[in-house]
């Protein structure tokens, strides 16, 4: 993948928000930028981005839902919760 260099204007709010979220995840501004443009591209065909996807994944089974009928439907809670 080559990238290209582009300029953008933000204003200090963006620009903060953008430079603490980096610092949090231990990425650059540019690659925040980048995972929220393949997010509006993607989000358009209602696809799950990489980014997102692996962000679902981590947090599977840390949490209890009351189901008990997980193991069985599993797909179908998870369609209902991130798909629709």
């Amino acid at each position: 993948m080559s990238l290209i260099r582009t300029q953008i204007q933000l204003d200090e709010k963006q620009y903060q928000a953008l430079k603490q979220r980096a610092l949090q995840e231990g990425v650059s501004v540019s690659e925040l930028i980048r995972r929220a443009t393949d997010y509006l591209i993607l989000e358009e065909k209602r696809e799950l981005s990489p980014f997102r996807r692996r962000k679902i994944i981590e947090i599977l089974g840390k949490y209890r839902s009351g189901q008990s009928d997980i193991s069985e439907k599993h797909d179908q809670y998870f369609a209902e919760t991130f798909l629709s």
